[in-house]
């Protein structure tokens, strides 16, 4: 997945990735000992991710805080192993990698994109089906309200667009959502993939 915005944007998806999938994986999974006590995080601690890929505990720390640009791809392995990711997850990591060292030139300007009125009509004339329509990078233009209903979750951070590809690897809930979450991921990495490769249109 290739990350869009600002350097502060990527650090964000950074932390939030790591931190994730750090969260998820025991002591037990990770055969780390675990020696008893109240643990204050759920999953392994950092330095047990840091210890688990041969790199020291400062240097974890900085990634996991969102600084990838300049990772090597050893402990870019590293890590993917210590966090046993699977091969979406490990693309994902790889692609938040190439951003974060990209994150210092120029942007590239896209035409902001919006929904024809013509368009948001059809939506809401399909009164019997869930629709939505979407760019390449997965963001959600415009919905009907059955659209609107039925994926609710990526609706619920105001904040900022709901993006398809944000909700599947970052919110924990989507793997609940989608019956074929796996199937859903290399979809949205090949999506994004393509979209990278798209020049973009200046404005």
């Amino acid at each position: 997945m290739v990350v869009v915005g600002d350097r502060a944007i990527q650090r964000a998806e950074v932390r939030e990735f790591l931190a994730t999938r750090r969260a998820k994986l025991s002591p037990e999974q990770a055969g780390v000992p675990d020696y008893g006590g109240r643990r204050r995080v759920p999953g392994l601690r950092r330095e047990e991710v840091a210890r688990l890929a041969g790199v020291s505990v400062d240097y974890y720390t900085r990634l996991e805080k969102g600084y990838l640009a300049g990772a090597s791809e050893s402990v870019l392995e590293a890590i993917t192993r210590a966090l046993q990711l699977d091969d979406v997850e490990r693309a994902h990591l790889f692609d938040l990698a190439r951003a974060a060292s990209g994150a210092g030139r120029a942007p590239r300007r896209r035409t902001p994109e919006t929904v024809r009125p013509s368009v948001q009509r059809i939506l809401d004339s399909m009164v019997g089906t869930a629709a939505f329509c979407r760019n390449g990078r997965l963001d959600v233009l415009a919905t009907n309200p059955l659209g609107r209903a039925l994926y609710a979750p990526l609706f619920d951070d105001e904040s900022r667009p709901p993006n398809l590809a944000r909700f599947v690897f970052l919110d924990p809930r989507s793997t609940d959502f989608y019956r074929q979450w796996d199937r859903i991921a290399l979809d949205a990495v090949g999506s994004l993939r393509a979209e990278a490769a798209t020049p973009a249109t200046a404005s």
